[in-house]
């Protein structure tokens, strides 16, 4: 084994590459771990962010969205679990190598869309969403904050468990879509 990686071989990567892979194929159940954590986060919400997250997903589910934007709506917050400052961006970089690029850039962004609901209380533009209005992926995640997000935080909502949820995690953590 090289101990500069400008001594490694193609023997060595291939051995590496051999021994990532059970870490890779054990993305779902570490997505749904991060989930599992945000029950511990509340934030002065009426609801933690798990149960946020689950009313956000079955509020879409409800909708008849389509898988990709459930999902969407379920992993929103996961970033939460290292920082909810940059939480977006945080969710965005953990899932991109398996979502789509319209779900990196809704899950990344969603805090600009988001800011309309209350920015003005923080004197902070509610606008933010405007400048992304060209984007392809503007009036889904418009949908999503504004049909699915923004009004998850009711307690007495009975949303969908968790594990009602593992199939299309297990679906679509299996394994990445790309290398990025």
């Amino acid at each position: 084994m090289f101990t500069r990686m400008d001594q490694s071989t193609k023997e060595d990567w291939e051995h590496i590459s051999q021994e990532h892979m059970p870490h890779i194929l054990d993305m779902p159940r570490r997505v749904i771990k991060m989930l599992e954590e945000l029950k511990y986060i509340k934030g002065g919400f009426a609801v933690n962010q798990l149960e946020h997250c689950l009313q956000t997903a079955t509020l879409a589910r409800r909708d008849n969205a389509d898988d990709e934007m459930v999902l969407l709506c379920l992993i929103h917050d996961i970033g939460k679990v290292i920082s909810v400052l940059g939480h977006g961006e945080i969710a965005a970089e953990i899932v991109k190598p398996y979502v789509s690029e319209d779900t990196y850039n809704i899950l990344k962004y969603h805090q600009d869309f988001q800011g309309k609901h209350y920015y003005h209380y923080q004197g902070k533009s509610t606008n933010l969403r405007d400048k992304y209005k060209n984007e392809s992926w503007y009036n889904k995640c418009v949908k999503f904050t504004d049909d699915y997000d923004q009004i998850a935080f009711d307690p007495i909502y009975e949303s969908d468990k968790l594990e009602s949820f593992i199939d299309l995690i297990e679906q679509t953590f299996k394994l990445p879509k790309n290398n990025t």
